[in-house]
């Protein structure tokens, strides 16, 4: 059979079916991975019950729930066919709840969540429709994803911006912390202890003894939960490491998604950069530094992979911490959302975009894939959760300034935040702190940037804003100072009255003052330089709605 044919579905298959050639398990695996039924793509709902942006969605394993978390702390349980809400209750989170997933063999009744202020958090629905939850970990700093292992109704992993990866069984009083995530080896991170902070962490569904994270560099890491769980837990080491090589001690990216597809394979979404996939023996093994010595080209130095990963273009993962996905029966599709407000399907094999279209009026976020049928759900900036069928009568081309659209991409990564002074990965930080109130859900949509003044304190900062405050590389010890903002007034692309967001930002707050670093603040980032006894100069980025 052609490649070709390998995405389409004709009435051959039609009859094969009629005539029991072809089960109809088989049928609907086939006819769903058919590029003629992912162009039929067409919303087919809005769910609209949250109160700020939609972090997170996720199909309970039997596919009839949909399950979804905000800014607004809610977990919220639809009846996603029928457009309506079941259940909603609060998590018991305190600021933006990241991921909900629904474990497997439960009835529908365990949903375990993560979120901005570090607590991994399980709820149980009782028989009385009532919602029972409890803490039963906390990350010092956001978690923002977890890993159930398939099958399980109670096992599941989490990560954090700490660098943490946790175990947990829900038959345990405790989750079991089994490793931090430590830099390339040689590489001196920027974070304390030369912790990498993860951002994602993915299980293996073809072999679930293997999990892969990724964060604040450029590496996935592939651990085998075998060795991880006969270690001490404080020098565990990945059994295969992956980057494209262009990237390689760049420390210019950070990973935003990882995800395993049925056929072994591991997705990476970079930061304001592409979308890889790579194969088992793309990786660089278990030791990374005698790989990329030995695959140095002696003329230039340069580092040469044999077989590159498939690259997927034409969206933006700038302003947020994007998800990746597969899509179709057998993961025949990548799909993933844009800074431009779409939603982008390619196929797998080749890196081919298929499909484009408008899901978000600012940005795209969150995108899962139904277990069973062709049917997807996304979320963004807006607070609303949409759902996508093919069901379009006719099939849906390319929109006609789609090369348009991905130019503007392609330009807005070369150009990069970088033009405004600061590092990529403390813009992608900022962009990714969405506002914790849920009245503020479209507050990405400019940057204002101005000078204040900030004055030295000795006082330390608060638990809750869980910075480091490591020293900088030159030696300059920190120090502790207050930021206070007192402008009143604004003026940026569009001049307007910011009068409500500069009060809310005129409580002090304790952060780390340091030379010539750049931290990051729930509600920007600023970055301090010393300067005359007492006083510090700063720049503030923040953002408005």
């Amino acid at each position: 059979m052609r490649t070709s044919e390998l995405y389409k579905c004709g009435l051959e298959d039609i009859w094969r079916r009629e005539t029991g050639h072809l089960s109809p398990v088989g049928f609907v695996r086939k006819i769903g991975g058919s590029e003629d039924v992912i162009k039929r793509l067409k919303l087919y709902g809005r769910l609209d019950g949250h109160r700020g942006c939609v972090n997170t969605v996720h199909f309970s394993p039997s596919g009839d729930l949909l399950i979804s978390g905000s800014d607004d702390t809610e977990i919220v349980i639809w009846d996603w066919a029928a457009k309506s809400r079941k259940l909603s209750y609060s998590s018991g989170h305190k600021s933006n709840v990241f991921q909900a997933r629904v474990m497997p063999f439960t009835d529908d009744r365990s949903i375990v969540t993560c979120a901005a202020d570090g607590q991994v958090r399980h709820g149980e629905i009782l028989e009385s429709g009532q919602v029972s939850t409890k803490k039963l970990a906390k990350h010092r700093g956001r978690a923002h994803k977890l890993a159930i292992e398939p099958g399980s109704p109670r096992t599941f992993f989490s990560c954090g911006e700490d660098g943490a990866v946790q175990h947990f069984d829900l038959r345990e009083e405790k989750a079991t912390k089994l490793f931090s995530c430590n830099a390339f080896p040689g590489v001196k991170h920027r974070r304390i202890k030369n912790i990498v902070g993860l951002n994602t962490i993915a299980i293996n569904p073809k072999n679930p003894h293997y999990f892969s994270v990724g964060g604040f560099d450029e590496y996935a890491r592939v651990y085998d939960v075998r060795k991880v769980a006969t270690d001490d837990g404080r020098d565990v080491e990945p059994v295969n490491w992956f980057s494209p090589v262009h990237l390689m001690g760049k420390n210019k990216v950070h990973i935003t998604c990882v995800a395993f597809s049925q056929q072994d394979e591991l997705l990476v979404s970079y930061s304001d950069e592409l979308i890889y996939l790579f194969d088992k023996d793309m990786g660089m093994g278990s030791d990374p530094v005698a790989w990329q010595s030995e695959h140095k080209d002696s003329s230039t130095s340069e580092t040469v992979q044999g077989s590159k990963p498939q690259v997927y273009v034409g969206h933006r993962n700038a302003r947020t911490v994007k998800g990746v996905n597969f899509f179709g029966p057998n993961t025949e599709y990548v799909v993933s959302g844009s800074d431009c407000g779409r939603i982008f399907i390619w196929r797998k094999t080749d890196g081919k975009l298929v499909s484009m279209f408008p899901g978000d009026r600012e940005v795209v976020n969150c995108l899962e894939p139904h277990p069973f049928i062709t049917t997807l759900a996304t979320s963004g900036i807006e607070r609303y959760v949409k759902i996508w069928t093919p069901t379009a009568e006719e099939v849906k081309p390319l929109p006609a300034n789609a090369n348009a659209i991905m130019e503007k991409n392609r330009r807005g990564r070369e150009d990069g935040p970088g033009s405004m002074g600061f590092e990529g990965s403390v813009i992608m930080h900022v962009m990714r702190f969405q506002s914790r109130d849920g009245d503020r859900d479209r507050n990405i949509e400019r940057l204002h940037m101005y000078r204040t003044d900030v004055e030295l304190d000795d006082s330390g900062y608060g638990d809750d804003d869980n910075l480091d405050s490591g020293d900088s590389d030159d030696g300059v010890a920190s120090r502790e100072c207050i930021l206070q903002v007192t402008n009143d007034y604004v003026s940026g692309d569009t001049e307007r009255d910011c009068m409500g967001d500069t009060q809310r930002l005129k409580r002090e707050r304790n952060v780390p003052c340091e030379a010539r670093e750049q931290e990051v603040l729930d509600a920007g980032v600023w970055s301090a330089r010393a300067s005359s006894a007492g006083v510090c100069e700063a720049s503030f980025v923040f953002l408005f709605p």
